[in-house]
């Protein structure tokens, strides 16, 4: 199953009896927002109680550390989600925030069908789906916890290992005038991992706001890491961050929307390294 669905997509198979959609947009007033409007028989999804385990200092984890694996499947089993449902998930920004996140978990956690509306709620409203106000009522299930499951990570000591040994690609996603540290306007300190290339997760999306193709996005990545120093062929790791590792999932969405194999999430992300102590902060492009 692709990763991606369209709006029109989604109409065909709206009333599909497996079928949970899940809102996952944040924001200071998120869940107010949801009830007021959302798509009809959507289940809220919190990124910070569902979807993180804030801890108390960004400098070990960063701002939105993973939760524990058991704590997650809880979380699957309050929303009414089994392993046989047919997940699609959104948020009120082209999917580029937390449904990104959303589906990188549930994919990672081993289900299968789970796809981020491209375009997102804007794109369900201007096409026509039926929205509703107010809360949404739905059953319980008993989600079978796999064991010895990991999340598909990699920390911030071995991304400093991989760059210093030139055996991983590590992409930094946020905006390019962050990536430069010309300004920071989230985390205390500007500037970017030395070693890391700059590929904004905003250039996954064209002019309205939806996901390229997937054959404008497999050639695009090519053409950015295929040169004779960091080849795509996967001899090198790819390792993907942002700002608290959030968006960092849009960009490993369209990796996985091309064809190419699903790299690693450095959750902790930039929030993570610039507050460690020690750390080295580059500004050099």
């Amino acid at each position: 199953m692709k990763p991606i669905i369209t709006a029109t997509e989604l109409q065909e198979i709206f009333n599909q009896e497996n079928l949970v959609i899940l809102d996952a947009r944040t924001g200071k007033d998120a869940r107010e927002n949801y009830l007021q409007n959302h798509i009809k028989g959507a289940r809220f999804i919190d990124l910070d109680k569902y979807l993180a385990e804030i801890g108390e200092d960004a400098a070990f984890g960063g701002r939105h550390p993973l939760p524990k694996i058991s704590k997650f499947a809880e979380t699957l089993q309050k929303l009414g989600i089994s392993e046989d449902s047919h997940l699609v998930v959104y948020d009120t920004s082209n999917g580029a925030n937390a449904a990104a996140r959303c589906w990188w978990m549930l994919k990672s956690f081993g289900i299968e069908k789970v796809q981020v509306l491209s375009g997102g709620f804007q794109a369900a409203e201007k096409a026509g789906i039926p929205l509703k106000s107010g809360e949404e009522i739905f059953e319980k299930t008993s989600f079978i916890l796999k064991e010895n499951w990991s999340w598909p990570t990699s920390t911030l000591e071995e991304v400093e290992k991989e760059i210093a040994e030139n055996s991983a690609i590590v992409i930094d996603v946020r905006d390019a005038y962050r990536y430069r540290g010309e300004s920071e306007p989230i985390d205390l300190v500007a500037g970017h991992i030395p070693g890391a290339i700059n590929i904004p997760f905003s250039e996954n999306l064209d002019e309205n706001g939806a996901f390229l193709s997937p054959e404008t996005l497999k050639e695009k990545y090519h053409n950015l890491l295929s040169d004779a120093s960091t080849p795509l062929s996967m001899t090198k790791k790819l390792i993907i961050h942002c700002g608290s590792g959030v968006t960092a999932c849009h960009t490993i969405l369209a990796l996985d929307y091309a064809g190419f194999p699903i790299p690693n999430l450095y959750v902790g992300s930039w929030s993570e390294w610039s507050r460690r102590e020690g750390k080295e902060i580059s500004t050099e492009i």
